[in-house]
């Protein structure tokens, strides 16, 4: 069974938020227990809070945050491989309303948050965030949910 990029990156946030607080549980049993403190509860909600006002939870534990820079190393290994023929990427058109794939050799840059494809004898800028999945010989090697 293979993981999501978002499962993936959902998982990694976890394990930093746990390696984070058991770091923070060793300098405060280190230090000595504070009065306040001694209480698990009031310490979880003085913490969290603390976390939410400051925005870092949102910032650093973001479980979708990492998601394009999942894509984005994708659509880098896609437009670098010797084989690019073989691959295909599969995104969700919203003009035609409906999934669109491209093979792997019609991309021509990846900039920024988008990829350069040339069709038909013009350019087409498809958005990271529409990137849906991406197959090889028709297996499906990479998909985003």
């Amino acid at each position: 069974m293979r993981l999501s990029e978002s499962d993936k990156h959902f998982i990694w946030s976890l394990f930093g938020a746990i390696g984070i607080i058991l770091f923070w549980k060793g300098i405060w049993e280190g230090i000595g227990a504070l009065p306040l403190l001694e209480n698990a509860w009031v310490s979880l909600f003085l913490g969290l809070a603390i976390l939410t006002f400051s925005g870092m939870i949102f910032r650093e534990f973001d479980p979708l945050g990492g998601i394009e820079k999942g894509v984005e190393k994708m659509m880098h290994h896609v437009h670098s491989h010797e084989q690019k023929h073989e691959y295909k990427v599969h995104y969700y058109d919203t003009m035609k309303k409906k999934m669109v794939s491209i093979t792997g050799d019609q991309i021509r840059k990846i900039e920024k948050n988008f990829l350069s494809v040339h069709e038909k004898g013009r350019e087409i800028f498809i958005p990271l965030h529409k990137i849906k999945s991406v197959s090889r010989n028709n297996k499906l090697v990479w998909k985003i949910e």
